[in-house]
């Protein structure tokens, strides 16, 4: 039994935040709906989620702890690594770019370091994909200045409480 993708739009009407915190502000029943989806994705992975699960999966990968279809903020993503603040997220074919780039965005203004490979280079070739990722948890990483390139205009002060977890 697949499930049907679902696609998203953007909205275009409202100006950007200018505190990149202030989209991170989820709570009551979107909250609620980003764990639900979280559960479904953890429970009906893609064959690419499947295959890199299984390199990324107990500590294999440099010995630092990935989690899998977690809440980053105000979305759900593939990978997250919260030692590290880095995500790894899978697009489909009939992804939407403007979404993904949006997410993306999202994500590295507060800091967080985002990796994206589509599903068939991962089907492809996953040890390359788990290569260019081991790469990037070698390279050491500044939350403060990934946040200054970016543009943010504050540097928020985020524990791991950025990264949520509710497997199940």
């Amino acid at each position: 039994m697949t499930a049907a993708r679902k696609t998203l739009g953007i909205s275009t009407a409202s100006a950007p935040k200018a505190d990149a915190r202030a989209s991170f502000a989820v709570t009551g029943a979107r909250l609620e709906n980003l764990k639900e989806r979280a559960r479904i994705a953890r429970r009906n992975p893609t064959e690419a989620q499947k295959a890199l699960w299984a390199q990324l999966s107990g500590s294999k990968l440099g010995g630092v702890k990935f989690t899998r279809q977690t809440i980053v903020g105000s979305s759900v993503v593939d990978f997250a690594c919260p030692s590290r603040w880095i995500v790894v997220q899978l697009s489909a074919d009939d992804a939407n770019p403007d979404v993904t780039e949006l997410q993306d965005r999202k994500l590295t203004e507060i800091g967080i370091r985002v990796l994206r490979f589509s599903e068939e280079e991962v089907l492809a070739n996953a040890d390359d994909v788990t290569r260019q990722i081991n790469a990037e948890l070698n390279v050491p990483f500044d939350k403060r200045s990934a946040r200054r390139k970016a543009g943010a205009s504050t540097a928020p002060a985020f524990s791991s409480d950025a990264f949520s977890s509710d497997e199940g």
